[in-house]
């Protein structure tokens, strides 16, 4: 009994007793004051009626009816708006059967709880975690621009650090040209003064050696009657084999200057400076220019027997292009060739190698649509990984041993043909089987010139 006083008692505790109908018996104080209501005006109304206030139409209303009519318990939630009130208040409705003596039910005890606080933690963490993920997709739109702007960044950092590399790329190519072009300029202009005096000179030298034999036949026609001492001296010297000899030795120091000449021609043309423009070029010229060049390492030494160079030349037009660095490419492919025979040379034996030499072929033709000469340069060398020729093109990669090769050979190549000229440099290899290099030109420069900044 006092448990259940303490109960009544409670302010915070809406206590109450209805009959089946859903009409207030019995109401605590608390219940009063709620209504705001005297205990005697309520008993005899409809409890929900008094607990809503204002709030008359209750989706409930059906609810409690059908548990009333059932006899069964209810329980629910519900917010109402209390007068002079801008905020809504909630209770917890607890109804529960009452059994008479007989065992049939014919009274419910009802209790209300305020729950305001709670429901209100409730909206307020509802309202919390929308903030939450409004602030989360935010902070999304945020992450996903930013993280467009940073790609955008990487990429305008990666194409300056491209366009960077093309400009090492580029220096190191005019450097390259400049210095080996001024070496190779100054050793052609210094054997060709010494050339120049000798072939000015031979001619010369050989009539007046003519002219000392026909004073001396003269002499002997003249004075048949020979002193003893010249006759000596004449026979020491072996004038006869002399006379013989000497024209043949002068025909050999002619035949001597002409190489040279030839030698300081091809290194002219291998040397030619670029203008700031195409202009029209015979390659085959540059090609024998370049393998002249490189004449001393296709000789046989102590390891190797000679390496061949075949030369299949086809009928080509005059080729509008930069000259110098044309030279350079062939130079460059020339060299490569050569290092891989020289490569697979080192483990094989002298005779072997001898009755299987190693050979380099240039072949040049004219394509169909006469619009693009085509250079192949192949070696029957080991040739090279498939893995390897994805990347023989990129700038510093090399399969040389440290100190023997920078990687920017075929780089410099590529550069030259695909980007000055606006042809094209392909590999074909398979291991074992050698390597080929095909280079593609237009024949004249014209969509270049629109397309390409020199």
């Amino acid at each position: 009994m006092v448990i259940a006083q303490a109960l009544a008692d409670r302010e915070d505790l809406l206590m109450a007793l209805i009959d089946r109908a859903g009409r207030l018996l019995w109401a605590n104080q608390a219940f009063s004051l709620h209504s705001k209501q005297s205990l005697e005006s309520l008993i005899g109304r409809k409890f929900f009626q008094i607990l809503s206030l204002n709030a008359q139409h209750l989706p409930q209303q059906t609810y409690i009816r059908e548990q009333l009519i059932k006899g069964e318990s209810f329980k629910f939630e519900f917010a109402y708006q209390p007068e002079g009130t801008l905020t809504p208040s909630w209770l917890l409705m607890d109804g529960q059967p009452i059994l008479n003596a007989e065992g049939m039910i014919s009274q419910y005890s009802l209790l209300a709880t305020d729950i305001t606080l709670r429901k209100q933690a409730e909206l307020d963490l509802q309202e919390a975690k929308r903030l939450l993920e409004q602030n989360n997709q935010a902070l999304e739109v945020r992450v996903q621009e930013r993280t467009a702007a940073l790609f955008q960044e990487k990429e305008r950092t990666e194409q300056a650090f491209q366009q960077l590399q093309q400009m090492q790329l580029q220096l190191i190519q005019t450097e390259k040209m400049s210095a080996l072009g001024n070496l190779v300029a100054g050793v052609a202009h210094e054997i060709n003064n010494p050339v120049g005096f000798l072939a000015g000179n031979l001619q010369p030298a050989k009539e007046y050696i003519q002219d000392l034999f026909g004073l001396i036949d003269l002499y002997q026609e003249k004075y048949p009657a020979i002193n003893p001492d010249i006759c000596a001296e004449m026979e020491a010297i072996d004038l006869d084999y002399l006379r013989e000899d000497l024209p043949k030795l002068i025909r050999s120091m002619q035949e001597g200057v002409k190489r040279l000449t030839h030698i300081s021609t091809s290194l002219r043309i291998f040397s030619r400076a670029d203008s700031d423009r195409a202009v029209s070029f015979n390659l085959h010229d540059g090609l024998d220019s370049t393998l002249l060049i490189l004449k001393h390492r296709l000789k046989a030494n102590e390891t190797r027997p000679e390496i061949e160079v075949k030369q299949e030349y086809g009928a080509l037009p005059l080729v509008e292009c930069y000259a110098g660095q044309l030279n350079q490419v062939f130079l460059n492919l020339l060299v490569n060739a050569i290092d891989a025979l020289e490569e697979v040379q080192q483990d094989g034996r002298f005779e072997a190698l001898n009755a299987q030499p190693n050979r380099i072929k240039i072949r040049t033709q004219l394509a169909d649509d006469e619009k693009q000469v085509l250079i192949c340069i192949s070696d029957n060398g080991p040739g090279i990984p498939m893995h390897v020729q994805a990347s023989i093109f990129d700038q510093a990669f090399t399969t040389k041993a440290v100190g023997k090769g920078t990687g920017l050979g075929l780089a410099i190549a590529r550069q030259i043909v695909v980007e000055k000229h606006g042809g094209s440099l392909d590999c074909c290899s398979q291991p074992g089987q050698g390597a080929e290099f095909m280079i593609g030109l237009p024949v004249r420069q014209q969509f270049v010139k629109t397309s390409h900044k020199p």
